[in-house]
């Protein structure tokens, strides 16, 4: 049973009310740059976190697999269509929590964020996206075939930039003093 397009308009409902909300609190629809990128990979940079895509798009990715094997063990006898409508929502509810002051200045003073001053609405979104690109896969493919997909993502990452979503997660919940250090080049 796949998904349906009420489905879909669902789930594109939720990341619309999601924008709605970001928008409210006061989030730049695009980057103040006035441009829209389609990748931007520069993370110690003003631009980080505004355009359609950047290096935190692949930890996007690696939720949509994680979410859709969170709803496949939790709600087994469910419908796809339920665990799109879930991911979305626990997507987008990260979205609008990620950009709340007290979540913007979490990043700053705990991981390799410095300069971070939350995303554009249009990257909020596009994280969105990204997650529905991770679930779609894993949708696709069993575990055994996304798992070692995020791990290479979660490793290519930490060789690109020293971050991905271990770490994001990690330095959030329990800061390490030393991985800090690391991520800024010391």
């Amino acid at each position: 049973m796949g998904l349906t397009r009420s489905d879909w308009a669902r789930a594109i409902a939720i990341a619309l009310f999601a924008a709605a909300i970001l928008l409210a609190m006061g989030r730049v629809p695009i980057c103040t740059c006035g441009t829209v990128k389609l990748w931007h990979g520069v993370v110690h940079s003003a631009e980080n976190s505004q355009h359609i895509a950047d290096w935190y798009s692949f930890s996007h990715v690696i939720h949509g697999f994680l979410f859709l094997a969170a709803a496949r063990a939790l709600l087994p006898e469910r419908s796809p269509g339920l665990w799109l409508a879930l991911a979305t929502l626990v997507e987008a509810a990260w979205e609008v929590a990620e950009n709340t002051p007290m979540v913007i200045d979490r990043y700053r003073e705990a991981t390799m964020a410095f300069g971070y001053s939350g995303d554009s609405v249009l990257n909020s979104v596009a994280d969105i996206a990204m997650m529905w690109l991770g679930l779609m896969v894993a949708l696709k493919w069993s575990w055994k075939r996304w798992l070692p997909v995020a791990v290479a993502f979660e490793l290519f990452t930490l060789w690109a930039i020293r971050d991905n979503l271990t770490l994001n997660v990690l330095m959030l919940v329990s800061p390490v003093e030393a991985i800090r250090e690391w991520q800024a080049g010391a």
